[in-house]
């Protein structure tokens, strides 16, 4: 049996695997930043479907604030959704590993503006979506991310990075933190493994210009954001998502 199989983690890879079948839906996410603080993996353990444990790098395991532009979403060759299918969403993420050693993402909260959408996700997937009013701001090349939640007021993000033309290439922790060619979620009493697959990713370093946020908190890591800056600040102009069949 090989090691992978044995539950040792998966080689990182920059160049996503293909999926197996069909596409049954892409979306385009544009406009992302990559906010990344480094956690001890005994907080990350407890919010993890059964089945995963934390997937680590450095010594630690990592959360994200990670808001983005989302666009163009299509399901099963259909045309682009108007409207239900483009909104700004704001997500919290984790990363982990499952007892095959397949690396993957399990979202802590999604924060997103179109409410049949965050319906669609929880009931189909689990997803946890939240119907939030969402929005982004370009001016003088800073990008103003900010999220409140209905119903919620006090889950809210305000994020403000301004990107450089540094190009990040060959950086093993910035591949760990973007080459996620899954998702995990718990669809009916099971964990579920999902696929996507984009071509790599074109990275940027940021400077992150203000943080107001409170969706790490709520999520279980409180003070994290007020405490100490981010460990890792990325941007990407976007690239173009399909999703597969579980695997």
């Amino acid at each position: 049996m090989s090691a992978a199989g044995m539950g040792e983690a998966w080689p990182v890879s920059a160049v996503a695997p293909p999926l197996a079948g069909r596409a049954t839906a892409s979306q385009r996410w544009s406009h992302l930043a990559f906010l990344h603080w480094r956690v001890d993996a005994a907080l990350v353990a407890p919010l993890l479907p059964a089945g995963l444990r934390p997937d680590e790098f450095g010594g630690s395991s990592w959360v994200g604030l990670i808001p983005f532009v989302l666009d163009r979403a299509t399901v099963f060759g259909s045309p682009p959704v108007p409207y239900f299918g483009n909104f700004v969403e704001v997500n919290v993420r984790l990363y982990a590993v499952d007892e095959k050693g397949r690396r993957g993402v399990v979202f802590v909260s999604l924060e997103a503006s179109r409410l049949a959408a965050v319906l669609a996700a929880r009931a189909l997937f689990s997803i946890p979506y939240m119907w939030s009013r969402t929005r982004l701001q370009v001016t003088a090349g800073d990008f103003h991310f900010s999220s409140t939640r209905h119903f919620a007021a006090g889950a809210h993000s305000d994020i403000v990075i301004r990107p450089t033309t540094t190009p990040v290439v060959g950086d093993p922790v910035a591949d760990f933190l973007t080459a996620r060619w899954a998702l995990f979620t718990r669809v009916r009493g099971r964990t579920v493994h999902l696929r996507n697959h984009h071509e790599p990713w074109a990275l940027f370093t940021a400077e992150l210009v203000s943080l107001d946020d409170s969706l790490l908190a709520t999520a279980g890591f409180p003070g994290l954001a007020g405490s100490r800056p981010p460990d890792s600040v990325l941007y990407s102009p976007g690239v173009t998502t399909w999703f597969g069949t579980r695997g």
